[in-house]
C-alpha cells in the first residue's frame, strides 16, 4: 500500500455546487475552527484574515447556546454574526463561510436524535450561514457539500451532521470515561438518509481532494467522550465507503475536544492513510490537559486556543496542515502531507 511521506512534522510549544477560484495562483487555503464562545474576545479573526484563506469552515459549537429558547439562541447567533471582527473577516472572504453544528449550537449538551428543538435550531444555523438553498432548508439535517475548482484542480468539501440522526450514547461504568463503544449495529451516527447521500456524493465525485468535516473526532476513540469510536460499525462503514469509491486524497476535519491534534490510520485499499485534523477551540481550550490515549496520534496534543489552516500546493501535490494560535497567530504544530 502506498503511504504518505511525512515531509515535515514540527512542534512549537508556546504559552453541492462548484465554485471557481478567480486567481492566477495555483494555491488554495482553507481556515477552520470550532468551539467559539460568543461572549469571549473575537479579535482573533484578524489573525485568520491575515492568512488570506479562500474559505472558512465552522466545525461546530460555533456558539454556546444550550437552550430550549430559540429566541435566545437566535440572539446569540446574531451576537456572533454582527461582531465587528467577524463581519470584517467574512466580508474579506466574500462570505464564503460553510459549516456544521455540534452539541452546544445544536442546543443540548451531547444531544442527538431525540432533541425536541432540532428542526428550529437547524433553521437558525442555516440563517447564520446565509443558506438560501430551499433543498437544504427543507432537508432534515445540516449535511451538505461544495466543490471548489482552482484551474484544473477540484477540492470537494463534504460537511456531515453528527447530531440530527445520532442514536443515544452508551454510558460507561468507568468513572474516568463518559461513554463507551457499542457493537449494536442498529445504532447510528449519521442515519440512513445521510449515509445514502454520502454514498452518492462519493460515487459521483471526480475531485482530486476530499475534505470530510465531522464535528466530532473520527479516529481518536480511547478518551471516553464523544467520538465516532462509540459507534464502531459506523467507523467501519465510513472506511468501506472510502475504499469502495477509491476516494482520492481524503482528509477529515474535526473539532469538539478543546484540544488540537493530528491523527492518522492506514486503511487497506486506500492509497494514503486517513488523516484526522482536529482543531479546537477558537476561544477556549483544555489548558490543564495532562494526557490521553490516542493510538493514531501523530505529534503531540496542542491544548491551546487555536484554529486550523490547510494550504494546497498543487504543483507539489502537497497539503500543509497548521495549528495556529488565536492568541498570537504563532504556529503551534504543522504537518505536511504528500498526496497522490
Amino acid at each position: 500500500m502506498k503511504k504518505i511521506i511525512f515531509l515535515s512534522l514540527s512542534l512549537i510549544f508556546l504559552s453541492c455546487k462548484t465554485t471557481q477560484k478567480p486567481s492566477e495562483d495555483e494555491s488554495f487555503k482553507i481556515a477552520f475552527g470550532s468551539c467559539n464562545l460568543q461572549d469571549k474576545d473575537q479579535s482573533y479573526w484578524e489573525f485568520i484574515g491575515s492568512e488570506n484563506p479562500d474559505i472558512f469552515i465552522w466545525g461546530g459549537d460555533n456558539i454556546y447556546a444550550d437552550t430550549k429558547d430559540m429566541v435566545e439562541m437566535e440572539r446569540m447567533y446574531n451576537q456572533q454574526k454582527t461582531n465587528a471582527y467577524y463581519q470584517k473577516f467574512i466580508y474579506q472572504i466574500d462570505n464564503k463561510v460553510y459549516g456544521t453544528w455540534d452539541d452546544h449550537d445544536y442546543g443540548l449538551n451531547d444531544g442527538g436524535v431525540n432533541w425536541e428543538y432540532k428542526d428550529e435550531s437547524q433553521q437558525l444555523l442555516l440563517d447564520f450561514l446565509d443558506v438560501k438553498d430551499l433543498e437544504r432548508r427543507n432537508r432534515k439535517g445540516v449535511y451538505s457539500s461544495e466543490t471548489f475548482k482552482v484551474k484544473d484542480h477540484k477540492i470537494k468539501v463534504i460537511i456531515l451532521d453528527t447530531r440530527y440522526f445520532r442514536s443515544d450514547l452508551q454510558k460507561s461504568s468507568n468513572q474516568s470515561k463518559r461513554y463507551k463503544a457499542s457493537q449494536d449495529a442498529e445504532l447510528t451516527l449519521l442515519g440512513e438518509k445521510q449515509w445514502k447521500w454520502l454514498d452518492e456524493e462519493l460515487n459521483e465525485s471526480n475531485a482530486d481532494y476530499h475534505l470530510i468535516v465531522s464535528s466530532i473526532q473520527v479516529l481518536s476513540h480511547q478518551h471516553g467522550f464523544e467520538t465516532w469510536g462509540n459507534f464502531p460499525t459506523e467507523v467501519k462503514k465510513l472506511e468501506n465507503l472510502l475504499v469502495k469509491h477509491q476516494v482520492k486524497n481524503p482528509l477529515i476535519l474535526s473539532g469538539d475536544r478543546h484540544i488540537s491534534e493530528f491523527s492518522q490510520k492506514e486503511i487497506d485499499g486506500l492509497d494514503v492513510p486517513l488523516t484526522d485534523f482536529t482543531s479546537s477551540g477558537l476561544t477556549h481550550a483544555y489548558t490543564s490537559f495532562s494526557g490521553e490515549e490516542n493510538q493514531y496520534r501523530v505529534g503531540k496534543v496542542v491544548p491551546k486556543i487555536s484554529y486550523g489552516l490547510i494550504e494546497f500546493d498543487f504543483e507539489k501535490n502537497q497539503l500543509l496542515l497548521e495549528i495556529k494560535s488565536t492568541k498570537n497567530n504563532k504556529q503551534l504544530q504543522k504537518l505536511v502531507l504528500q498526496m497522490k
